[in-house]
């Protein structure tokens, strides 16, 4: 079953996401999922719910896109807290001082940081994606939450490890409690990589690995059709996740660019999409 509800803005009058709701019904207070790309207030090609500073939009439209999403998420806009993305492995601990970092701007966020953690209820964690997979991590027994932007570099960095390995050493996680999810992203349908990429993951992943599990021949030569989705999964399950806590999503940002913005069908010209995860404060 998909774990990613899709909430139509049609139906809902509100912003266009996909809630992770499993999650949430087990833990009320608990909010993570991803937005789609409609009901907010950017113009073409952005339209319309472009949440990044970075891609060229009007920073007013999206300043009012994190506050329309936040609130329809039942948190304060001055709770979006995110990181300056660069396909690193740097994981920030946001304590409840850093709350609010880079929402107003990108110089205020957390520098050269794709992996963020909390055990702190308020602060709502984001990042952004057009294509990249978005990986999600709950400790329900410490209550304390984490969010990972992987493309195919930090995928290979070995972020999701690094995100578990933050979260233990911080705040106690036991790595057989944590749950995890992938979030809508490319898929193997769209995902065409070429050698240069794939020798770099089969050197990560060590030589007894299958890489058929996760990558299958292009219908071009010297390419390969990459599944980041099944190998945030594979890396997850090393790191110590159990294979029955972990979550993943159907959906192909690609294949649905009526509901997602998606860099390699768009040319890498269009908006981007957040993850979410926060505590409520009760």
């Amino acid at each position: 079953m998909e774990p990613f509800n899709w909430k139509a803005i049609e139906i809902t009058g509100e912003p266009e996401k996909f809630i992770l709701e499993s999650w949430s019904n087990a833990s009320p207070m608990l909010s993570a999922g991803f937005s789609g790309r409609r009901g907010g207030v950017s113009g073409s090609p952005y339209d319309t719910l472009n949440l990044a500073y970075h891609v060229g939009d009007d920073p007013t439209e999206v300043l009012e896109n994190r506050r329309i999403l936040a609130e329809s998420l039942g948190f304060e806009p001055s709770a979006w807290t995110c990181g300056e993305q660069v396909h690193g492995t740097h994981v920030a601990v946001v304590t409840k001082e850093d709350k609010g970092r880079g929402y107003f701007d990108r110089e205020g966020a957390f520098q050269n940081t794709d992996g963020l953690v909390t055990n702190v209820p308020g602060i709502l964690l984001t990042s952004f994606y057009a294509d990249c997979v978005p990986l999600y991590f709950f400790d329900p027994v410490h209550q304390a939450v984490g969010l990972a932007h992987a493309g195919w570099k930090g995928t290979v960095g070995y972020i999701a490890a690094a995100v578990i390995e933050t979260l233990e050493r911080e705040f106690g996680s036991r790595r057989e409690d944590v749950r995890a999810a992938i979030g809508p992203s490319i898929g193997d349908c769209c995902y065409e990589v070429d050698e240069v990429v794939m020798s770099k993951v089969r050197a990560r992943m060590g030589e007894g690995e299958n890489i058929a599990a996760f990558a299958t021949p292009s219908i071009n030569p010297g390419r390969c059709m990459l599944n980041l989705k099944e190998l945030n999964r594979i890396i997850m399950i090393k790191a110590g996740i159990l294979p029955t806590h972990i979550e993943c999503t159907t959906w192909c940002t690609s294949c649905h660019s009526d509901k997602f913005f998606s860099y390699r069908k768009h040319n890498g010209v269009t908006g981007r999409m957040a993850s979410w995860i926060g505590m409520k404060v009760r």
